[in-house]
């Protein structure tokens, strides 16, 4: 056979000289498929190791299945150990490569179980190449997304060459550079460090870049450094503030202007840094920009930067001094909601300065009051809250507030979705009340109805401030019953229970305010107002100023319900119309009103005595009925025509009607009105039964009693009085067989009723003497205390002035307190502190020999007669 050569035909060449036989020819390979390529990162060829590197660079560019391709196949394990390769262009694919898959996250999950970032941070050294700088610091970036390679990033070094990268001519490094650094320094320590390094001079620097989105990673940074007080004052220090001035100044680049008000906003908050500006003149363009600008968005975040740094007392001096009033004024002239809420906010915080409160006034209220209702909630809440800081205090700006017709809309703003909104508003309108004439513009814009709805919301800040909203207003008799006819008073007193300390305290002064009056005080007792303030009373975390207060002025306007307490009644607080006494109640026991026991019927339980001489409705239309029949028959008799109910009725019937039809008629009206009395009788309120007796008792002493000379004399004439009606004098020894039980019990079956009214009892010991004493005595002007003990004994006690010595000489002497004897030596007055005084107190006369009272009475009886 021939050979190979000859077989082609060709000319056989000279024969070629062969390589030793332990060397390996050299073999160009060229394949498509990714796991080849991936094998050939394990070669120790660098030829083959340079071609896999750039392979894999191009395929990682096509797209994010292509990096998840490599992760899988186990690349980054290997790519990453190239990075430190000492040829060069192996070391540079293999980081491009790296940088360009670390932007997918399931490979920075893989990067992060490796050791490489110190590998990718050397790539960041002055005399790398530029390509490799780039893609190195975008895998930082990337890396630096995730709070834990933050961290080692930082810890192992890599800030340094960041910051010094921010000053590369490459842009593409600044952009990688700067969102790196951003992504750091969200941390305290990579801040501090930032700062440290003076950072902020590159930084700065890239305001300047012609590149937008350098820009705006630049202010992103600057905005999370300002955070830190010692980075805000580098900034002022490197003149940070003139290069955010100029960008205000450049109309084209109002897209940053937003982020730089920003900055500017953090940096205000030192007080240091707005006196440095204000010398440099800079503040004062910053207020020119807030108000010439033609970009809402910035003037937004410019008032949204004076509301924040004015929160500091001195920079609100400082911006008071610069005229900031007026630049926020101007703002609430803007047709834009955004920068008049924003304009609102900043006034609410400045009128902490009771300076700018006052510049305010004459432009500002007129201005923020017609917002007070407006369409949009956000600048509703902001001019709600200015108001309310505005009107807090100052009554000039309370004035201003309702010259300018504010009432109206503040009150329809109680009824405000937004809770911030509600309180602002009740907090304006208590500012309000102070002013009289003003509290009755609110009362008539029915305050006190809107205000219900607030008392049962479950935001405790508008609990407080309905309640004080109450307080403010409820001193007023009107607003009293308005509240009341509204049901505003069952959720004040559930206001009580609160665990909120404000809202507690806040509705015991409200409390304290409505008893003010019999019927709203009899409302709040009904409710149970007057338990839970005790409860409040008896708890030392729970107790405030008001709780305590507010108690006795419940009782001051309910004698029955002082009396039943408390056992006494002084000689100012009067027995009237509906008192009535149950008894001493037992530890914790319910005190029922008046109409509750009416509905009880007969029990065994002590009879409720009632004093009433007021006339019922019934008994009231009775007499007028009466009063008109007796004036037509003095008419009749007269000859004169005098126009009566009963007279004109009869007139009107008789014209033009028949007979027949006269008595249909008559019938339907009877049926009409005997339907119309049921639901009168089922509808209308329960009253307490009228005393004729009583009522006939007051006209009697007024009569004889009244015109006696002295106050002495009338005390002793009303005691026989009193002891009369009820039986006259026992003597103490006989006293069990005086019968009263049976005579009480009697009148509770002739009555059916466990109620007896006073007048009824003909036989009365020591607790009915000495109420129907004191509520005669109250009604002549007699001053007496009704004080109860025990064993059914209860006694009035009197001041009264000693008569003037024989030698005529008048002598400044004051009064003494005597006990009134009711029982036993009618009409005598026994000196409080006496013997006498003691055994009518205490004792029931029983003449034990042990019994102190009884051998003190004994004792003093003998020793007198002995004397005698």
């Amino acid at each position: 056979m021939k050979p190979v050569n000859q077989r082609v035909g060709k000319k056989q060449k000279k024969e070629v000289e062969q390589s030793p036989k332990d060397t390996f020819n050299s073999l160009i390979i060229e394949s498509k498929n990714v796991q080849t390529v991936v094998l050939m990162l394990d070669s120790p060829e660098d030829d083959i190791l340079l071609k896999a590197c750039e392979a894999m660079y191009k395929f990682t560019e096509k797209g994010d299945e292509n990096k998840l391709t490599l992760l899988t196949l186990g690349a980054i394990p290997k790519l990453t150990r190239l990075i430190a390769h000492e040829d060069k262009q192996i070391h540079k694919y293999a980081t491009m490569t790296i940088g360009v898959m670390a932007t997918h996250s399931e490979v920075r999950k893989s990067l992060r179980q490796l050791d490489f970032l110190p590998s990718i941070i050397t790539c960041l050294a002055p005399d790398e190449d530029v390509v490799v700088q780039e893609l190195a610091t975008l895998c930082l970036a990337s890396m630096s997304i995730d709070y834990t390679s933050k961290i080692d990033i930082f810890e192992k070094g890599g800030l340094g060459p960041l910051v010094s990268l921010l000053s590369s001519p490459d842009p593409d490094v600044q952009k990688n550079s700067i969102e790196c650094i951003s992504n750091l320094i969200q941390e305290v320590l990579v801040r501090a460090a930032f700062t440290e390094m003076t950072g902020i001079i590159p930084l700065l620097d890239l305001l300047s870049s012609e590149y937008p989105v350098i820009q705006h990673l630049t202010l992103q940074t600057l905005i999370t450094m300002s955070r830190d007080s010692d980075s805000r004052t580098a900034l002022f220090q490197n003149e940070g503030h003139e290069n955010f001035l100029r960008v205000l100044d450049n109309p084209e680049l109002t897209d940053l202007h937003t982020d730089i008000l920003q900055v500017l906003a953090n940096c205000l908050e030192e007080p240091d840094n707005v006196m440095y500006i204000r010398q440099s003149g800079a503040l004062e363009r910053f207020l020119l920009f807030v108000t010439s600008s033609i970009h809402p968005e910035a003037q937004k975040h410019a008032a949204k930067a004076i509301a924040r740094s004015a929160r500091n007392s001195e920079i609100r001096q400082i911006l008071h001094q610069e005229g900031v009033e007026k630049a926020l004024e101007s703002l609430l002239g803007v047709n834009n909601d955004e920068i008049r809420a924003a304009a609102a906010e900043a006034i609410s915080v400045m009128c902490e300065d009771e300076a700018s409160k006052e510049s305010f006034r004459a432009h500002g209220i007129f201005r923020l009051v017609p917002m007070l209702m407006s369409d949009n909630e956000e600048l509703r809440e902001a001019v709600n809250v200015a108001v309310a800081n505005l009107t807090t205090d100052n009554s000039n700006n309370i004035d201003a507030v309702f010259d300018t017709k504010g009432v109206e809309p503040l009150v329809k703003s109680l009824h405000d979705s937004n809770d911030t909104i509600v309180a602002s508003a009740a907090t304006t309108i208590t500012n309000l009340a102070l002013q009289e004439h003003i509290r009755d513009s609110i009362l008539s814009h029915g305050a006190m109805t809107m205000i219900v709805e607030p008392l049962r919301s479950n935001n405790t800040l508008v609990q407080s401030k309905a309640a004080l909203v109450v307080a403010s207003l409820a001193c007023d008799v009107n607003g009293r019953t308005e509240l009341r006819n509204a049901g505003g008073l069952e959720p004040l007193v559930e206001l009580l229970h609160s665990d909120n300390n404000e809202v507690r305290r806040n509705a015991c002064w409200a409390v304290l305010v409505c008893g003010k009056d019999e019927p709203t005080t009899h409302e709040l007792c009904r409710l149970g107002a007057l338990e839970f303030l005790q409860e409040i009373n008896q708890s030392s975390s729970r107790r405030n100023n008001f709780s305590e207060v507010a108690v006795s002025r419940l009782l001051d306007h309910n004698a029955s319900l002082k009396y039943i307490l408390n056992g006494y009644l002084s000689s100012n607080d009067l027995i009237g119309d509906g008192f009535y006494d149950p008894g001493r109640p037992k530890p914790n026991e319910k005190i029922f009103t008046l109409e509750e026991f009416s509905n009880q019927g007969i029990n065994q339980h002590r009879p409720i005595l009632l004093i009433n001489a007021k006339k019922t409705n019934e008994i009231q239309m009775a007499i007028t009925s009466a009063d008109d029949k007796v004036t037509e028959v003095l008419a009749t008799a007269s000859g004169r025509n005098v126009p009566s109910r009963l007279s004109s009725r009869d007139k009107s019937s008789s014209k033009g009607r028949s007979k027949g039809k006269k008595e249909e008629e008559k019938t339907k009206e009877g049926e009409m009105l005997h339907v119309k009395t049921e639901e009168e009788e089922k509808n209308k309120p329960w009253e307490a039964p009228y005393d004729v007796t009583f009522d006939s008792y007051i006209g009697e002493i007024s009569r004889n009693i009244l015109p006696l000379p002295s106050t002495r004399d009338q005390i002793v004439s009303l005691a026989f009085f009193v002891s009369d009606k009820m039986g006259g004098p026992v003597e103490l020894e006989m006293l069990h067989n005086f019968f009263w039980e049976l005579h009480i019990a009697e009148l509770k079956h002739e009555l059916t009723s466990n109620i007896i009214p006073i007048g009824k009892i003909e036989k009365g010991i020591y607790y009915h003497r000495a109420l129907l004493f004191k509520a005669l005595a109250d009604r002549i002007g007699i001053n007496c205390s009704l004080v109860r003990g025990d064993y059914n004994r209860a006694w009035n006690e009197v001041m009264l002035i000693d008569p003037p010595s024989q030698d005529g000489i008048e002598h400044l002497i004051p009064p003494k307190a005597y006990i009134v004897d009711l029982m036993h030596q009618v009409g005598h007055l026994l000196m409080v502190d006496s013997a006498e005084a003691a055994h009518y107190k205490v004792c029931t006369g029983c003449n034990h020999r042990h019994c102190k009272c009884c051998k003190q009475i004994s004792y003093r009886r003998v020793h007198i007669e002995e004397n005698k």
